[in-house]
């Protein structure tokens, strides 16, 4: 039998939730043209930095239609220039040289193209990460829309996990949130809330919420499911063993001492329960001594002494007295 005297304490309330892992950059690499595959620059899991070539496709029309749009271009620059000369000594129009100006812009532009077009055929990282299994090999022929490989900014990774609306004031961002994966028994990651979403899903009454973890190693993958618990403001709160706590029915309650050492049942209203925890929100003050454990002994009107429980003298008092000799 233990007792003690029930004090406030420091406590965090906490949202237990599952979470997703999503990286912080993710795509898919494609191609934007349909053309072979020439040369492929990285391996599978290859960490590469952003504009990193990764793939270059066949160009072999588009180099020689760079070729001739660059002589063409080369040439009305030439026309251009001479008709500005002529102008300058009146020996053509002024109107003519609008003509030569428009026709060398019409050139310079089509140079343009015909880069942009030889571009499209070197496939680099769009930022830095980590790449996923390659696609493709050299020969094959892509298309707009085919995968080439996954990449993914690992550095750090976003939680996303959802709760309840009820919940929805006391949440904010830079809170602390833990976390923790099947994958890594016993180990707990720590990160803090980043965004709370602008809406509440109808559905489950739910709003999502968002929460940032640095990831050295890149041990979080993208995909995985993680048990998160959202730390909420410090606060004082009254908290019991939860083995003091009886539930009988729709009735709860506690065993009180009272100062003659006997024991009272005393009805109470529970708040959080956690970490082996429950908090009294009303029915008992700071101070009062309950009973911990060996509550499934005791009885209204017991009397405890040093550690044990008897009957209090009140229910014995009546009792009539063996005589002796008397037959059991």
């Amino acid at each position: 039998m233990t007792t003690a005297q029930v004090q406030p304490r420091d406590w965090n309330d906490s949202i237990a939730a599952l979470g997703t892992v999503n990286a912080r950059e993710s795509v898919t690499v494609t191609a934007k043209v349909s053309e072979t595959v020439e040369r492929v620059h990285f391996d599978s899991g290859d960490r590469v930095a952003a504009g990193q070539v990764l793939v270059t496709l066949s160009g072999n029309q588009q180099q020689a239609a760079l070729r001739a749009a660059e002589a063409a271009a080369t040439e009305a620059e030439q026309q251009y220039v001479r008709g500005t000369e002529l102008v300058g000594q009146q020996l053509i129009a002024r109107a003519s040289i609008d003509t030569l100006r428009a026709t060398r812009d019409s050139a310079r532009a089509n140079v343009a193209e015909m880069r942009a077009d030889i571009g499209d055929r070197t496939i680099r990282a769009p930022f830095a990460g980590v790449l996923g299994l390659r696609q493709v090999s050299p020969g094959a022929l892509v298309t707009p829309g085919t995968a080439i490989a996954t990449l993914d900014d690992l550095s750090t990774v976003y939680v996303d996990f959802p709760v309840p609306e009820v919940r929805l004031a006391s949440i904010a961002a830079g809170q602390r949130v833990f976390g923790s994966s099947a994958a890594y028994p016993g180990e707990t990651v720590e990160g803090a809330v980043q965004i709370v979403d602008s809406r509440v899903d109808p559905n489950t009454r739910a709003v999502a919420v968002r929460a940032a973890f640095d990831n050295p190693g890149d041990r979080l993958r993208p995909g995985m499911l993680i048990q998160v618990r959202l730390e909420q403001r410090q606060r004082q709160a009254l908290m019991v063993p939860e083995i003091a706590v009886i539930q009988v029915g729709r009735d709860t309650f506690v065993y009180r001492v009272l100062e003659d050492d006997t024991v009272e049942q005393a009805p109470v209203t529970l708040g959080v329960r956690g970490q082996g925890l429950a908090e009294i929100v009303e029915g008992i003050e700071p101070g009062t001594r309950i009973v911990i454990d060996g509550t499934g002994k005791l009885r209204p009107g017991m009397k405890i002494v040093e550690g044990t429980v008897q009957e209090a003298k009140s229910q014995t008092a009546d009792a009539p007295a063996a005589a002796e000799g008397d037959a059991p």
